[in-house]
């Protein structure tokens, strides 16, 4: 799942950009135009985002001018990877020279033999070493890079100031554990007219990511370490589940409507009838710029329980069909347009600022040491959203194990859809029972994969 939860959702998107139709979609040439390495890249903003379009197409530009003997072709997509046509382009021979992947695709690029081996060219790749080494890993097979992370992000608790100080809650103090939650929701939902005190998914998948993300921050797992048998029928899977039935029946704390997607918590978040739900960072400017929130009184803490919090994010690979050439010019094109602190397609705060687009939200943090000084010094610089209001979120993740989702992320998680709605609408649900068999049907995805 994406943090904003749109991973997954948009219908399919033609193979190629029709507008780019004459340029090939992937590496079925040599590379070569006029004497310049041609590389198509894919991943850039639709029309529709204007601003963004505007700042990837004056990126490249730049990118060409300093280098011109390169020639970028871009091919515009949303979302930037459709699952419903990413493994036909690949087996197809119709996937870009770099193109776009979720973390959770990276493995199973390099199972089916269709990504380039950048290891011999990792010093054309000067950032590599100041990207986190946790990101770095999740394109490494075998002691191999395959991938170049681009940005990554963490779950945390989404809460209301407001609605806190009403019910006489410290909006200094968020929850820090499962019972603070239960507890908070609780007051928030008895100032009545409406008001829910913590809202959860259970529908579209979106129900078993979020126990995903629940079940890690109870230190549990949803599949063994060598991927192969769930471990979801655990005391923490049952923690999770008894924590969601108690707060939704026994102290009416989630409000009476269920089966919820992202986009209900957002309405009910923006409009100030909720007091916390599960995100990640880049959810606030949505509920602000779409859902009618507040800046000033959106905060953002770490997840509850002290001990993880799920993580994803997204980056390139290469074709395998990629000459050496391509692959050279591809790695100097993502230092350009990601991997600069401070700068770039996603780190030039200056410039996001003159566009009115939010500044200083926690993440993404791609980089370590002196590269993630640089880089949070800019946006600090350029901030326009109240930075303090998620210090405790920054500081709460240091402490917390951050993992990434499941093998066969998709199909778990409809399965665990399924339980997580049980217990939201069916008072008398089974918890023994829904975790059995949600296992069971976790060994058989696992199995066949």
């Amino acid at each position: 799942m994406s943090r904003t939860g749109f991973r997954r959702t948009f219908a399919a998107l033609s193979v190629c950009s029709l507008a780019l139709a004459v340029s090939a979609c992937g590496s079925g040439d040599d590379g070569s135009a006029g004497g310049k390495t041609r590389i198509t890249v894919n991943c850039m903003p639709p029309k529709s985002a204007r601003t963004d379009r505007q700042f990837f197409e004056e990126d490249i530009a730049e990118f060409e001018k300093a280098n011109p003997d390169i020639d970028v072709v871009p091919h515009d997509a949303f979302p930037c990877q459709d699952p419903k046509t990413f493994d036909a382009k690949l087996a197809g021979g119709q996937m870009e020279d770099v193109f776009y992947t979720y973390f959770t695709d990276a493995a199973h690029v390099v199972d089916i033999n269709q990504a380039a081996d950048l290891t011999p060219y990792l010093k054309d790749l000067k950032s590599y070493d100041t990207v986190q080494q946790q990101l770095r890993d999740i394109y490494t097979v075998d002691g191999k890079v395959y991938g170049i992370p681009r940005t990554g992000y963490s779950m945390g608790l989404i809460y209301n100031r407001a609605l806190f100080e009403k019910a006489g809650l410290d909006p200094e103090r968020p929850p820090a554990t499962w019972d603070e939650v239960r507890a908070a929701a609780k007051k928030i939902a008895a100032l009545g007219d409406g008001t829910v005190g913590y809202a959860d998914y259970s529908a579209q998948n979106q129900g078993g990511w979020h126990f995903t993300a629940e079940l890690y921050s109870q230190g549990g797992d949803v599949v063994s370490a060598d991927g192969k048998k769930a471990t979801v029928d655990t005391p923490a899977g049952h923690a999770v589940l008894q924590t969601l039935h108690d707060m939704r029946w026994k102290d009416d704390s989630m409000g009476s409507k269920q089966l919820l997607v992202i986009n209900d918590a957002q309405q009910m978040m923006g409009s100030g009838k909720l007091g916390m739900y599960l995100a990640a960072p880049d959810n606030i400017p949505i509920l602000v710029k779409e859902k009618g929130g507040n800046y000033q009184d959106l905060a953002l803490a770490p997840m509850p329980g002290g001990q993880g919090t799920l993580i994803g994010g997204d980056g390139y690979m290469f074709n395998k069909k990629a000459s050496p050439e391509q692959i050279r010019a591809g790695l100097k094109w993502l230092d350009h347009m990601f991997l600069t602190p401070g700068d770039g397609f996603l780190g030039d705060y200056a410039r996001a600022k003159t566009k009115d687009a939010p500044v200083g939200l926690p993440e993404p943090r791609l980089f370590t040491g002196a590269a993630d000084a640089e880089d949070q010094r800019v946006k600090k610089a350029n901030a326009n959203v109240p930075v303090e209001n998620y210090q405790s979120f920054l500081n709460g993740n240091q402490s917390l194990e951050m993992k990434i989702e499941p093998p066969s992320a998709q199909q778990i998680y409809s399965v665990l859809d399924g339980v997580v709605s049980a217990v939201l609408t069916k008072e008398d649900a089974d918890i023994d029972d829904l975790l059995s068999d949600a296992a069971g049907k976790i060994d058989s995805i696992l199995a066949r994969s």
